[in-house]
């Protein structure tokens, strides 16, 4: 577990370039009402990602891209390798998310290889897992985690695995307002970070886990309180600048 908060915005296909500019300007603006201590970071859609790093640059926001695609560079119409996203200022990526796993048919050897991708070009991976309705009516939350980190860390034995970040987000809670209960977030965070250790040993205790799915300004202090997650991966609720401020005071009041 890491002392620093990770509050991290998922906008997906949301906001047009201008829209995303002015929010980063006004999170600048009520920079001041943030708690201390809170790291956060804001992924827009791919076209907005360089001049929102702009804005925030040398402010202490970080930013993210929402997904990359393999190689460094070469015929491959429409793609954009980890290298890429690099230069527009980026720090972070989301790797994994569901809604990449379904509609683009991203499996966990993708994910892995996006993975390895990121961290050659020095970015930060935010690698999302978790189980469907199906899987936890089952009952098998457990053997999906361990098969989804396991898939991930394996092949980064001989890398540099201290700056790597996992998001438990079930997929039953995602835009649906259900949430689990922080104490199972918390037995699943630890999960996460039981196979993280098993799997490759040398990764150092600064390795974050996050919880995502439906987390808002309501709901965000009891995930907080829990001594196994590290931050926050947001959706819907970090679409409006004041229910984003609201939810990382609510972050910031609900640590032990």
């Amino acid at each position: 577990m890491v002392s620093s908060p990770l509050i991290v915005a998922n906008w997906k296909m949301h906001k047009t370039v201008r829209q995303s500019i002015a929010f980063a300007r006004e999170l600048l603006r009520r920079r001041d009402e943030i708690p201390p201590g809170i790291q956060e970071v804001i992924c827009p859609t791919l076209p907005a990602l360089y001049s929102v790093s702009q804005v925030l640059a040398w402010s202490g926001i970080q930013t993210g891209a929402q997904t990359l695609d393999l190689g460094r560079e070469g015929a491959n119409t429409g793609a954009v390798s980890a290298f890429l996203v690099r230069e527009t200022g980026a720090a972070f990526v989301i790797l994994g998310h569901s809604e990449r796993r379904n509609l683009y048919g991203e499996d966990d050897a993708l994910v892995a290889e996006k993975t390895r991708s990121a961290l050659d070009a020095h970015l930060i991976p935010i690698i999302c897992v978790g189980e469907s309705p199906e899987e936890r009516k089952r009952g098998r939350t457990d053997a999906v985690i361990r098969h989804q980190v396991r898939a991930v860390v394996e092949g980064l034995t001989e890398r540099t695995t201290t700056a790597l970040v996992f998001a438990y987000e079930p997929l039953w809670a995602i835009g649906t307002g259900q949430v689990p209960e922080p104490d199972e977030a918390n037995r699943v965070a630890r999960l996460a970070r039981t196979v993280v250790h098993e799997t490759t040993p040398q990764f150092d205790s600064d390795l974050r886990i996050l919880y995502g799915g439906s987390v808002n300004a309501g709901n965000a202090s009891g995930f907080a309180n829990a001594p196994e997650i590290d931050g926050a991966l947001v959706g819907g609720a970090s679409l409006d600048i004041n229910q984003w401020i609201g939810l990382n005071i609510a972050w910031g009041e609900g640590r032990p």
